[in-house]
């Protein structure tokens, strides 16, 4: 009940006027938001980077109407990219299409996908593209495919509480896909969307097994096990060694402030970590949403009423 209240507040416009204006909310967000400003997520960059770990800097925002606002997010990603190759970060960008343009035109979109993702090339890194929610998915697989076309420096996330993802994954690797997956953070029917979190994990772990076989990998298929979860954490590595999966063929991707020690573990023990970064001003939904997946996290502001 509690994880459907806070999904349904990280959309509702007047619950974020509230919560943005509120000291402790914003204090709060930044256990999982870097900052506001580039020079705020380059420094966290380079913390991750100087841990043995790479990065994904995300600029927070999404659901963008005008053509103008989605032109100015695609010249905030140019202005990071610039500072990845500036400050000689290991770090790729992701991006939502929603942001670039998406529900204004599909042809603004792949524009300004196609402005970043040339930048990200004479760069030298990547571009990776959110899924978001179930309504989006058919779109944002659509142009994925459509910008592999002349861009072999993109990839893009499957979420395994939807119910089709398993057939997705199953195309994706015939095609050699770059994916990260991830369970899902948004509110969705039973009817397109596993209910049940015990049928989201099986999925999940079906998925990461299917996914990582030697023929899918020699497609050039690569996984990204975007995971907090212990269990399917254990189980990764434990099908990769069982399965002679080399630890340069996969990777683990988490939160920024989440399982921080998870992370330097897996660091430590030779597996590749990248950590997800976001920034910007935009951070209410992406917070809500972090507190949805684990309500627990709420005690962490209850914990700032009684602190300096």
């Amino acid at each position: 009940m509690l994880r459907s209240v806070l999904l349904y507040l990280s959309s509702a416009r007047w619950a974020r006027a509230i919560v943005m204006n509120f000291f402790l909310a914003r204090r709060a967000a930044h256990r999982f938001v870097a900052g506001e400003t580039v020079d705020q997520a380059v420094a966290a960059a380079k913390e991750m980077n100087q841990k043995g770990m790479m990065v994904s800097l995300d600029h927070l925002g999404e659901s963008v109407k005008d053509r103008e606002m989605a032109i100015r997010a695609t010249d905030d990603y140019m202005e990071i990219l610039d500072a990845i190759y500036h400050h000689q970060l290991d770090a790729n960008v992701s991006v939502k299409l929603t942001q670039l343009g998406l529900d204004v035109s599909a042809e603004l979109c792949v524009d300004n996908m196609r402005r970043i993702l040339a930048k990200a090339s004479e760069i030298g890194t990547s571009v990776n593209i959110d899924m978001e929610s179930s309504d989006y998915v058919d779109a944002t697989l659509r142009i994925y495919r459509d910008l592999l076309k002349d861009f072999d420096n993109i990839g893009t996330v499957i979420q395994s509480y939807l119910r089709r993802s398993e057939a997705d994954m199953q195309t994706l690797a015939q095609e050699g896909g770059v994916i990260r997956l991830c369970k899902g953070a948004y509110k969705e029917p039973a009817t397109v969307a596993f209910p049940d979190k015990a049928d989201v994990d099986a999925s999940f772990i079906r998925i990461t097994k299917e996914y990582m076989k030697p023929e899918n990998r020699e497609t050039g298929a690569y996984l990204k096990v975007a995971t907090h979860d212990p269990k399917i954490i254990n189980e990764t590595l434990d099908y990769a060694k069982e399965n002679n999966v080399p630890a340069d063929a996969f990777e683990f991707q988490m939160l920024y402030g989440i399982r921080t020690q998870t992370q330097q573990d897996l660091v430590d023990q030779g597996y590749q970590v990248r950590v997800y970064i976001p920034y910007g001003t935009e951070w209410y939904p992406y917070f809500m949403r972090r507190l949805a997946e684990r309500p627990a996290n709420l005690w962490f502001i209850l914990k700032n009423l009684f602190t300096r």
